[in-house]
């Protein structure tokens, strides 16, 4: 409960902070005359060639008499024309005349031009968590088509700061999903560590799952020997799991290490990770060896895999 009431004190918060930042508080935003719900139904309207008032209301949840109400002003300017909708002829289309889209003119660039100098005081850096966490943002408190985001993930080539994502979400997904102990996180960083030291461009490679612009999965390639590719740090993270991740991460890897010249590709696992293993096996991997060993505070079963990379692909 008090993890709720923090939440709710953030969001209003936030909610007071864009506020201001928009230039609504005094009911003129960005001097157009216009409160922030009239400037909504602004844009709006001057994003479409024609639109119902039904579909207006519902999409910016609007009350349908508030609403009447801005679109009353807006005739009375001449900024809004309406007309019969060719479908349904008791409805009416709206759409903007020539002086309501001059009206919504400068306001929208105001608006650019109030988002430019924001972000001219940010590093290239900065403007990525920017936009990452503004896109997190609608993802976690929309609903429906906000909830959706339109771009699918990706697979990308790691870059700078991917590792240490590697490494802390590995700790949290184990220790979370499987109680494994820090030794866990050791271990990890300590492969990472010499993945980044020792890179063979040409010969290892590491592969990021890149979804709403946050790493979300993860696998790595190195050399074990001249004919030995090893699969390492194979993991997806729980809000992206579902979306075939895992299976895109390992051919990814495998097509990687066939394409570098390995003969076979070698892994190791443990038997309570069934989801991996299953992806593994589907992708022709075939187990050859099976120790009982403690380790991460656990009992565990620990488990060898290998693919030979000449036969034909799945």
């Amino acid at each position: 409960m008090d993890a709720d009431l923090d939440a709710i004190a953030a969001i209003r918060g936030f909610n007071r902070f864009h506020t201001r930042w928009v230039g609504a508080v005094g009911g003129s935003l960005h001097g157009s005359g216009l409160a922030l719900s009239e400037a909504r139904v602004l844009y709006e309207l001057a994003q479409r060639d024609g639109v119902l008032a039904s579909v207006l209301s519902r999409e910016l949840d609007l009350d349908p008499a508030y609403l009447s109400r801005i679109l009353k002003r807006f005739l009375q300017a001449g900024w809004l024309t309406r007309e019969t909708a060719p479908v349904d002829r008791r409805a009416r289309l709206l759409r903007l005349t020539p002086a309501g889209h001059a009206a919504f003119r400068p306001l929208d660039q105001a608006s650019q031009r109030q988002a430019a100098t924001a972000l001219a005081r940010l590093a290239p850096g900065e403007k990525r968590e920017l936009v990452q966490a503004l896109g997190r943002v609608q993802a976690l408190l929309g609903d429906g088509e906000a909830r959706r985001d339109p771009s699918p993930p990706i697979i990308r080539r790691h870059r700078p700061g991917d590792i240490g994502w590697i490494i802390a979400s590995h700790a949290r997904f184990y220790a979370e999903e499987f109680g494994w102990d820090a030794s866990f996180e050791v271990l990890v960083a300590e492969i990472a560590g010499a993945f980044l030291r020792d890179f063979k461009p040409g010969l290892e490679a590491g592969f990021i799952a890149e979804w709403r612009g946050e790493p979300v999965g993860s696998s790595i390639v190195v050399r074990e020997d001249e004919e030995t590719a090893r699969l390492r740090l194979v993991l997806v993270d729980k809000r992206a799991q579902g979306l075939g991740l895992g299976k895109r991460l390992v051919r990814e890897a495998i097509a990687f290490a066939r394409s570098a010249g390995y003969r076979r590709m070698v892994l190791w696992t443990n038997d309570i990770l069934h989801a991996a293993r299953a992806i593994y096996q589907a992708e022709g991997f075939r187990l050859v060896a099976e120790e009982r060993h403690q380790s991460f505070g656990q009992d565990l079963v620990g488990q060898s895999w290998q693919l030979d990379l000449r036969g034909a692909t799945p």
